[in-house]
């Protein structure tokens, strides 16, 4: 009896010898070091000073993103990439260009449609994140009682939670039926102030920049003019006073047009060197200032 005891246990330990083997594969191996060079390719790219370049290389990028995350759904660094990459590239390729298409309505709407396809894509990505890491966490416990569902979330989740709110809003924001998602804006303000609660000051005041387009929404549907004003005030506070992004976004929220030109003009003196981990935005958010100032709108 103690012998076939002795060979259960032996037999035991070599499977979970097997398994380990297995989990460090080679092939399981190349693709964590894949995995691990294109979520560097995200920095690489933000902090490059050529959009246009940025614009042609990043959806191959993004590809193969994909293409691994087919072999490792769950790959959590993987999720957090595409989720990133796709939010980013929808709004600096996508979203603002349809912004300042206005004059050919049809192009402008194209884009609006496909950038709309990107932000739902990147959510799906942070969504399957955050569930992998709280099985709780659905989108169906998200728009239940928001509060209630990221109550287990820590501060290791506070990329994941920002770009869902990020690309969450964004959607809506280039969506045609803005009025009958109003109530999503609950889950999307949920998640943002969450994460600034977990970790205010993560990637120098990066979501108190996204603070300022929803508190500067009408105070019908949740907007504070003096909680936007805030989110400004702490968004350059943590960024040195180098956001291009923040000073856009804020203008976007004013009435006063004075007020606004000057913050636009702001916005396009910045020198965008001073700041180049966040290069790419920055230059985006310019172009769309100058279009702003020039009359675009």
């Amino acid at each position: 009896m103690s012998a076939d005891r002795s060979g259960i246990r032996a037999a035991a330990s070599i499977a979970v010898a097997l398994a380990a083997l297995a989990a460090c594969s080679p092939q399981k191996m190349a693709l964590n070091r894949m995995a691990t060079a294109l979520a560097d390719a995200s920095s690489v790219y933000e902090s490059d000073n050529d959009p246009e370049f940025v614009r042609v290389a990043a959806p191959s990028t993004l590809k193969t993103v994909e293409m691994l995350l087919s072999q490792d759904p769950n790959h959590q660094g993987l999720l957090l990439t595409a989720c990133r990459g796709f939010t980013e590239y929808s709004y600096g390729f996508l979203h603002v260009e349809s912004e300042l298409r206005t004059s050919d309505p049809a192009v402008a709407q194209d884009l609006k449609v496909r950038a709309e396809k990107m932000y739902v894509r990147a959510r799906g990505y942070c969504l399957r994140g955050l569930q992998l890491r709280h099985p709780g966490l659905t989108l169906d416990a998200l728009q239940k009682d928001p509060s209630a569902a990221l109550g287990v979330t820590t501060k290791d989740d506070v990329p994941l939670l920002y770009w869902t709110g990020t690309s969450w809003g964004a959607d809506i924001a280039v969506s045609p039926s803005q009025f009958a998602r109003v109530a999503e804006l609950v889950p999307i303000r949920a998640l943002l102030l969450r994460a600034k609660v977990l970790d205010a000051a993560w990637d120098h005041g990066a979501i108190y920049e996204t603070l300022i387009a929803l508190d500067g929404l009408p105070p019908l549907v949740g907007g504070n003019a003096a909680a936007a004003r805030s989110d400004f005030d702490k968004a350059m506070e943590l960024s040195g006073g180098q956001s291009v992004f923040a000073r856009v976004a804020y203008a976007a929220t004013l009435t006063n047009q004075a007020e606004k030109r000057r913050l636009l003009q702001q916005a396009v003196d910045v020198d965008v060197s001073k700041s180049p981990s966040r290069r790419l935005t920055n230059l985006i958010a310019q172009k769309y200032a100058k279009a702003l100032l020039a009359g675009a709108h």
